[in-house]
């Protein structure tokens, strides 16, 4: 299983501000310190917020920080959230499987990623920032 990229950001963010220590960053800062396209990253923080996982405030003084929510959210939830509803394989699509009728590995495929987003349901954005990772964040180089 292969996880979207906007997942994979939202993830990231989340670790990112969990660890933010005084400063409030912006979307930009984020997007650089992550290296990663701003337009990607203002995407993403606005699911995030509509969540209610991230604060954002612009204008003078504004910027992102983590609500208690994001911080003890569950990355299983986030996972879900952000890969939407579906099967791992699209067995109906445009051109549907001849084998839909009698076939056991959609099945199989399905409970694969139930265990998958059951092993990351008790896992918190806070869990995921402790040592060793908490400090590498705050290392990261700050963008110029």
């Amino acid at each position: 299983m292969r996880l979207l990229r906007s997942t994979d950001l939202a993830l990231r963010f989340l670790m990112r501000l969990t660890v933010v220590e005084t400063s409030t960053p912006t979307t930009r800062d984020v997007a650089a310190d992550m290296d990663v396209p701003y337009t990607h990253a203002a995407k993403v923080v606005a699911e995030l917020q509509r969540l209610g996982l991230v604060d954002a405030r612009r204008g003078r003084g504004g910027g992102l920080s983590l609500t208690e929510k994001g911080r003890t959210a569950s990355v299983g939830a986030v996972v879900r959230t952000f890969e939407g509803e579906g099967d791992v394989v699209d067995c109906e699509g445009t051109t549907p499987c001849p084998l839909s009728p009698g076939c056991r590995l959609r099945g199989e495929l399905r409970r694969a990623q139930e265990a998958f987003y059951a092993a990351l349901d008790p896992v918190t954005v806070a869990d995921v920032v402790a040592e060793p990772t908490g400090p590498l964040l705050l290392g990261l180089p700050k963008a110029p």
